[in-house]
């Protein structure tokens, strides 16, 4: 399962580093070491935690959550498969973004609960990107 770093788990969260260190100071978020020192939240725990904070409010109103060329890069939350479609869900900071999609797209892309993905949104469709 991805780990992510308290500076990546910000950026997901649509929140300050800051913010992400005291959440985690807190306990409100599991972390973990790695060999090297650094803290890690495991990427199921981090998706959770992200619907958490969306429903709560992230505590930090004065700083806007933007997307450049209509990019959302977020976490994965959920996935529904079915025999032909899917359905993604991504909690990009305070956006919940669901886009259905082929189930084979979904096995290429390798897409998992707690990954980090990208929602792209042209119109009415929205694409998945992966990193």
């Amino acid at each position: 399962m991805q780990s992510y770093t308290i500076g990546q788990a910000a950026r997901l969260l649509g929140v300050s580093p800051d913010t992400a260190r005291r959440w985690a100071d807190a306990g409100r978020v599991a972390t973990h070491r790695d060999e090297g020192g650094r803290r890690l939240i495991d990427g199921r725990a981090l998706a959770a935690f992200s619907i958490e904070v969306a429903q709560q409010g992230n505590g930090e109103d004065d700083v806007p959550y933007t997307s450049a060329r209509n990019a959302f890069p977020g976490i994965v939350t959920a996935i529904k498969l079915g025999d032909v479609a899917a359905q993604v869900e991504i909690q990009a900071g305070p956006h919940r973004l669901v886009s259905l999609l082929t189930r084979e797209a979904v096995d290429e892309l390798g897409l998992e609960v707690g990954m980090q993905a990208t929602a792209r949104v042209k119109s009415t469709s929205v694409h998945i990107d992966r990193p």
